[in-house]
């Protein structure tokens, strides 16, 4: 019976294999996406402490902020698309098609945030100085 049903996912593998390619390009995309803020957070608390551009204690906890919020954003990132790459591989095989609507509002949201944290580090980098 498991090799039967294993035949039969196979075959509905063979028949949609650009959708499952295509799934599987828009996934390691969404990853890329996520390694490259974990990465902008890492950079951006990095070069604060490292250049010491600034000695104000409420600027420095932004940075640190702001980098810790940039890596959550990343992880979360990376799980939401894990969870959308296994759905979207079901769902190929089954025939169904379902937009990924709240994954994209919630990465939407996040981005948003970060990108609110980004301009209030900066305004309150470039005030104080």
């Amino acid at each position: 019976m498991k090799a039967l049903k294993k035949k039969e996912t196979e075959n509905f593998d063979i028949i949609y294999a650009q959708q499952h390619l295509a799934n599987e390009r828009t996934y390691l995309a969404w990853l890329r996406t996520a390694v490259s803020i974990i990465g902008v957070g890492f950079l951006t608390t990095s070069l604060h402490f490292t250049i010491h551009v600034s000695t104000t204690h409420f600027i420095n906890a932004l940075a640190i902020v702001l980098g810790i919020f940039a890596c959550l954003v990343g992880c979360v990132i990376a799980i939401m698309s894990t969870r959308e790459y296994n759905q979207k591989k079901e769902r190929i095989n089954m025939g169904i098609f379902k937009p990924s609507t709240s994954s994209i509002l919630a990465v939407s949201v996040l981005f948003g945030l970060l990108t609110f944290i980004i301009l209030l580090y900066l305004s309150f980098l470039l005030f104080s100085l």
